[in-house]
């Protein structure tokens, strides 16, 4: 059987020696050609037996999956021309890798430039989380070829109605994705091919006669009692006491994690009533939002103004990342004894219900401190709100109640 090898080596800059390209050197039968991967690093990086940069810097780690991606291709093209019989050879690997007039586009090609494209626009167009999102849709798209075709890329024009409804299955099954996860990625995905359509290199929609739907998800939130039981709470370990603090304040601002994370002492300065105001701009929409500071948010940020985190960074709050938030928090749940999983997520959604909403805050004030780029997203917290209904049925029930002849006289 007639197999390819590749392997990368670091050629040097003639104008800087410290600094070095990689190519990857493709063989076949005797032959062989480089291929420059358009990477440059420093030449002292470069570990040329194991064909990598060393260390776990970011360039590192991304030159690394430059690096592996192009081999997988080198790979994936052997394994089309075996497929297909045809002789492995330099001249066909060339010739499908560079392309000629009939220039077949693969998947994780087109998906791997878009999120280049995605990364570099990070905080113009897109966030950071939006990206990581779709790089994760790149892995699930990539491990599920491998899966129902045993390759880890494919020419675009061989996407089909089957390849969709088996990836949906895929995740769903063997992935374990919830419904509006598995539908989240299939959305991703579907942006993909449409770019595919776009540049018409792909003739036939593949998506056509698929149908997914979003679930409508309960936001989950903290009752009032649940509140109190978090906030009157005593913790041994200062970290708990800290990690309860972020959260209480995200319940009476209704800020994202990201946002809090964000929060410099430059967010804050006097309203128009006078008092102390929050002002910011959300990392997901960049819409602005300013949120009057209520005292016990008032108290927790006068309570950490001298903590070294936030003396040395510049921070209004010491947050942590949020994988940590997240798993202190569940053992607050647990110390509370509190029927609620706990995510920084909820409080958000607490600031929205049990704070606002519930205590007569217009809708449509709470829709402006909370970001939203459109009132129906608020109303979703609005609907789940029984103690909100019954508060505006009784109002309704007094009024329809009034004796006429005082109706008339008011």
């Amino acid at each position: 059987m007639n197999t390819c090898k590749v392997s990368f080596y670091a050629k040097k800059s003639k104008y800087d020696k410290s600094k070095a390209t990689i190519y990857a050197r493709v063989i076949c039968q005797g032959k062989r050609f480089e291929i420059s991967t358009g990477s440059v690093i420093l030449i002292k990086h470069w570990n040329k037996y194991a064909g990598r940069v060393t260390g776990n810097s970011k360039e590192a780690v991304h030159v690394n999956a430059v690096i592996e991606r192009l081999k997988l291709r080198i790979l994936d093209i052997q394994t089309t021309l075996l497929l297909l019989g045809k002789e492995v050879t330099v001249d066909q690997i060339k010739k499908i890798y560079y392309g000629d007039e009939d220039r077949k586009f693969t998947i994780v090609e087109v998906f791997t430039d878009h999120n280049e494209k995605m990364k570099n626009l990070i905080g113009k167009s897109f966030s950071k989380g939006t990206w990581e999102r779709y790089e994760t849709s790149l892995r699930h798209t990539v491990e599920f070829m491998k899966w129902k075709y045993k390759v880890g890329d494919m020419p675009v024009h061989q996407i089909n109605p089957d390849f969709v409804n088996s990836y949906e299955y895929w995740l769903r099954t063997v992935r374990g994705c919830a419904n509006n996860s598995a539908v989240k990625y299939i959305k991703n995905f579907q942006k993909i091919i449409n770019i595919c359509i776009s540049n018409e290199w792909i003739t036939k929609n593949p998506f056509i006669g698929y149908k997914s739907k979003l679930e409508a998800v309960t936001p989950k939130f903290l009752t009032t009692e649940d509140l109190e039981k978090i906030y009157s709470k005593t913790f041994k370990s200062e970290r708990l006491s800290i990690i309860r603090d972020l959260f209480i304040f995200s319940c009476y601002t209704g800020l994202a994690y990201i946002d809090l994370k964000n929060l410099g002492n430059e967010n804050f300065t006097k309203g128009i009533d006078g008092n102390l105001w929050l002002k910011t701009s959300r990392e997901k929409t960049k819409v602005p939002v300013a949120i009057p500071v209520l005292d016990i948010p008032m108290e927790i940020l006068q309570k950490y103004s001298n903590h070294p985190k936030c003396l040395n960074s510049d921070k209004a709050l010491p947050v942590p990342s949020n994988q940590k938030v997240n798993e202190y928090l569940k053992e607050i749940s647990a110390l509370c004894d509190l029927d609620v999983e706990l995510t920084f997520h909820a409080a958000r959604h607490t600031f929205a219900t049990t704070v606002t909403l519930s205590n007569g805050v217009p809708l449509e004030t709470v829709s402006r401190m909370l970001g939203h780029t459109n009132i129906r997203m608020t109303q979703h917290y609005a609907k789940v709100l029984d103690s909100k209904i019954s508060a505006d049925m009784q109002a309704l029930k007094e009024k329809l109640n009034i004796p006429k002849s005082e109706a008339a006289n008011a």
